[in-house]
């Protein structure tokens, strides 16, 4: 029987959502999503915003701004201009999962992953959609037939799932997209990720540290503080606690199992060519 405690539950949903975001993030990066796009008309840069917002309809870039919170509003709005004249969400949607089902099968082959198939809907029929616009909408559609597709899915389940919680964490902490970037970046190594793919301007991301500096919460030298470190760890706390409740009741036998079952796709995806390396190096 595995501990049972809060801690050793949280430290066990963490490790399952990091091992299944492994396999749901390729999906942004690969070259079959890219042309999947391409063939409707929309182009590489707009097809992660409505890709992952379609699930919700055909949303202007103010949904989409506020549910994925970190992103420059006017990149949002630039790069989503047009985009449901091109192409519904529903063909948007075909393209994005016809997309990342060849990737993976290139990366993986066709292995065998019908019991976590089984265990990962089991902790995504568990998910309550309160408070979480982008789980909840994509816990709408259809469960694919495939199966390695079906798991890519639960992943993009558990992934919104934690994502919604963290973006009520981070408004509840006072950090706003910029500053959240900014020590998010220090904290991952991943600052230059951030600011080539997030949108925001050098004089916008000159003003966030300035702000988080004169709140202590960035030093002169450009390390994060005890006091951000503390900020940062309280984010997380808080983050951990919001997805708890859908851990405990999947359970940590069956979700020490799911890891088990998952961590070796996950390792092949992270040591192959679908990731960025800003990625592959968390």
């Amino acid at each position: 029987m595995v501990e049972t405690s809060s801690e050793a539950l949280s430290t066990l949903g963490h490790r399952c959502w990091r091992t299944l975001d492994t396999i749901h993030v390729p999906v942004y990066f690969v070259p079959e999503t890219t042309a999947a796009y391409a063939e409707l008309g929309i182009r590489p840069r707009a097809g992660y915003f409505v890709s992952r917002s379609a699930a919700m309809g055909a949303v202007s870039p103010e949904v989409t701004i506020a549910t994925f919170y970190v992103f420059s509003p006017d990149l949002v709005r630039h790069v989503m201009r047009g985009c449901w004249e091109l192409a519904s969400p529903e063909q948007v949607q075909q393209a994005r999962r016809h997309g990342v089902g060849q990737a993976l099968h290139r990366a993986l082959g066709d292995p065998d992953v019908t019991e976590a198939v089984e265990l990962a809907r089991e902790l995504c029929e568990g998910f309550e959609p309160h408070g979480r616009a982008l789980c909840a909408a994509h816990a709408a559609l259809p469960w694919p037939d495939e199966p390695l597709l079906a798991l890519w899915h639960a992943a993009t389940l558990v992934r919104e799932h934690r994502g919604d919680a963290h973006m009520a964490a981070l408004l509840l902490s006072g950090l706003d997209p910029v500053e959240s970037l900014i020590t998010d970046g220090i904290a991952s190594g991943r600052t230059a990720f951030f600011r080539q793919t997030r949108g925001w301007s050098e004089e916008e991301w000159a003003a966030g540290e300035q702000r988080l500096r004169e709140r202590g919460i960035l030093a002169a030298d450009g390390t994060v503080t005890d006091v951000g470190q503390r900020r940062r760890e309280h984010i997380e706390q808080r983050t951990a606690h919001a997805t708890e409740p859908a851990w405990r009741r999947f359970g940590v036998d069956r979700a020490a199992r799911l890891l088990e079952l998952t961590r070796p796709l996950a390792r092949t995806i992270a040591d192959g060519d679908l990731l960025p390396n800003s990625l592959t190096r968390r």
